[in-house]
């Protein structure tokens, strides 16, 4: 869902001539916010995002719950369900104030982004040395590149802040501007296919979510 938010708002945008025409993942010229920021192209966008983070939050509370059922308990696992729900709740935060004036909600922007790309980082980490874990006991069986998957774009995020970082304390702007909306759009790319490793992983467990009624007849 983000992503198709995300390439529709850029469309959008890009349709309407409020943004460049450009390829963002390769020009930086223009950021993921700035592509969503005005007219139909905020609407959509917040009507697919708010509900993938809710559904983010369920994500990850469902694979605390899954490594749980195939470890032992242990304080890394423990942190997983809190962060990936207050990285999902930094998301609707940042989403919700996406297209708004004002320092406060500008802060609160800037809140949600930092909170949901550090706290989904630390969160591919913790489940991606669960899943590792996992498969060193016995308890699940993967092909390699599904086990080293979540831990692999946890350190390419990493790698990519520390580019970042770098070229914004070595260069000044154009430059720099454009390195970070590069970024940006990379690292967004790689929190979804930590989605999809994370499913790819839950489908060769033969992974089921049953729905069951409150009732007792």
């Amino acid at each position: 869902m983000p992503i198709v938010a995300t390439l529709v708002a850029w469309g959008v945008s890009t349709a309407q001539e409020t943004i460049p025409a450009c390829l963002p993942f390769i020009d930086g010229c223009v950021s993921v916010s700035r592509a969503a920021r005005h007219g139909l192209a905020n609407h959509l966008f917040r009507a697919l995002v708010l509900p993938a983070a809710a559904l983010q939050a369920l994500g990850w509370l469902l694979a605390a719950r899954w490594l749980a059922t195939l470890l032992p308990p242990y304080r890394l696992l423990a942190w997983l369900a809190p962060l990936g729900a207050a990285a999902s709740i930094a998301l609707a935060l940042y989403t919700a104030f996406l297209g708004t004036d004002g320092p406060g909600t500008r802060a609160l922007r800037q809140y949600g982004t930092v909170v949901y790309f550090g706290g989904t980082c630390i969160c591919l980490l913790i489940a991606g040395g669960g899943v590792q874990r996992a498969v060193a006991a016995g308890r699940l069986v993967l092909a390699r590149w599904v086990e080293h998957s979540l831990v692999a774009l946890a350190l390419a995020l990493v790698s990519l802040g520390l580019g970042n970082a770098l070229v914004a304390a070595l260069f000044g702007e154009p430059l720099k501007g454009r390195i970070e909306n590069v970024t940006e759009w990379w690292a967004a790319l790689i929190f979804m296919l930590g989605w999809f490793a994370l499913a790819v992983a839950w489908a060769r467990a033969r992974l089921a979510l049953q729905l069951r009624s409150g009732g007792t007849g």
